[in-house]
């Protein structure tokens, strides 16, 4: 009787496995379909995300009419500092900042180049002072030329140029307390270019980035101050002594962002990132503006103008810049 339960129990144990085997062989198909059109339709819905990122980006694009578009912007900006018997103490004082920031892009069909010019520039004159003092100097030209090729990229190629308007001073005084000057930059000392194809990426007009991993940069100086004995140590802005030109190559980004705080109130970004390959690639170069514009009316606005400069070959240091005031604005 036990050998008989014994067996009767072993047989009821393989058929259970034979059923659970049959069982899992009728499921199994249905699990590999299962799997097969999971992995179908993800491959759809990834397709279709990128179709209607690519149509959403040409129906965009399509809005912007083919030929040229121009706009721009005239800024002065004014502080005066005025004092009469006053105990506190005070220097009277008046400064002018005047800017200038234009746009003119081209665009046909999958094509568009993009170009922007910002200039500005600004004195301080105080009773005290023996000289007038510059506030602000730049003159800057942006320019990329894209190709669509699918979303939001771009096949690219971008063009860099800065430099300065006038002379720049270093200020002291002499022996008997006198202030003197001496001259330490001009308009193309430095100057600096930068050229190079690349990828960009524009999700909309207020934010876009480019990468270029090929990216030449030639700085230019006047060779009058890499040639006064004693006056540069080693390099002047990366130039070596008796030298005008500066070569290099490296990989540059550069970003821009705009984005509204609050009613009439806009912050526009730009940074520019830069690591040469021939020296010292992990000093990166930065250069970053920061805008912000607080409209009153159509003519007046209250308008902010930070700069950040990080560059190991003009100073062990970030440099920085901030003009600040009230402004009357022409728009054209």
């Amino acid at each position: 009787m036990q050998l008989e339960r014994k067996r009767q129990v072993k047989q009821l144990h393989i058929t259970d496995k034979n059923n659970k085997y049959q069982h899992m062989k009728k499921i199994i198909p249905f699990v590999w379909l299962f799997l097969f059109s999971t992995l179908i339709y993800a491959q759809s819905s990834e397709k279709d995300l990128s179709k209607k990122t690519e149509e959403a980006t040409k129906a965009v694009d399509d809005t912007i009419t083919n030929g040229w578009k121009s706009s721009g912007k005239i800024t002065f900006l004014f502080n005066q500092a005025n004092f009469n018997n006053w105990v506190a103490g005070g220097e009277n004082s008046f400064s002018g900042n005047l800017g200038l920031d234009y746009k003119i892009n081209y665009k046909k069909n999958k094509f568009s180049w993009e170009n922007r010019i910002l200039a500005s520039y600004g004195l301080l004159q105080t009773q005290n002072s023996s000289f007038e003092k510059k506030t602000d100097d730049q003159f800057e030209i942006n320019s990329i030329a894209a190709q669509r090729t699918s979303g939001y990229w771009y096949y690219s190629f971008l063009v860099n140029f800065r430099t300065q308007f006038t002379k720049g001073y270093l200020y002291a005084k002499d022996e008997n307390g006198a202030e003197i000057r001496n001259e330490n930059t001009n308009f193309m000392s430095p100057g600096y270019l930068l050229f190079g194809p690349g990828m960009y990426w524009k999700k909309t007009e207020n934010f876009k980035i480019n990468f270029a991993p090929l990216t030449s940069k030639i700085t230019f100086v006047d060779n009058y101050y890499t040639s006064i004995p004693g006056y540069v140590n080693y390099s002047y802005f990366g130039v070596e002594t008796n030298k005008s030109i500066l070569y290099q190559l490296g990989f540059n980004t550069s970003a821009y962002y705009k984005f509204k705080i609050m009613e009439n109130v806009t912050a526009e970004n730009l940074l520019n990132l830069y690591s040469n390959y021939l020296k010292d690639p992990q000093n990166i170069d930065i250069n970053y503006d920061l805008i912000i514009v607080m409209k009153i009316n159509k003519i007046l606005s209250a308008n902010l103008n930070f700069q950040a400069i990080y560059d190991d070959d003009a100073f062990a240091g970030f440099q920085t810049k901030e003009v600040f005031g009230v402004g009357l604005n022409y728009v054209f």
